[in-house]
């Protein structure tokens, strides 16, 4: 069944972020969602859920860690703001060596909503 959508954009969409491009084939994940909370500023949990998706897929060796690049929308062509995370923050997270209030903070820390 060609329709089933799999890998990180199923697991994505099953955490409730609407998924509209991802391409994790390059060094980077570029990952473009449609927020469910179309306001002024970016929605911190639904990076969170974003996040926790791709550390569940590391977690369970189904991603090898690598820098996400993520664009939310309003709608289309209407960029709400821009976050990024680093390959080592998800490994130091991972074993241990930060926690998850720190990996949150250097993630939020990257969060731009200047209109681009």
């Amino acid at each position: 069944m060609e329709d089933v959508i799999s890998g990180l954009e199923g697991e994505l969409r099953s955490n409730g972020v609407n998924v509209e491009s991802i391409d994790p084939s390059g060094e980077t994940v570029d990952l473009v969602y449609l927020t469910a909370f179309p306001d002024v500023h970016v929605n911190h949990q639904e990076m969170g859920r974003a996040l926790r998706t791709f550390i569940d897929a590391a977690e369970h060796d189904e991603w090898e860690p690598k820098r996400v690049e993520a664009t939310v929308l309003r709608h289309e062509d209407d960029v709400q703001g821009t976050w990024y995370a680093e390959p080592e923050w998800f490994r130091q997270y991972l074993e241990y060596d930060i926690s998850g209030e720190e990996f949150s903070a250097r993630v939020i820390e990257t969060l731009s909503e200047d209109g681009q």
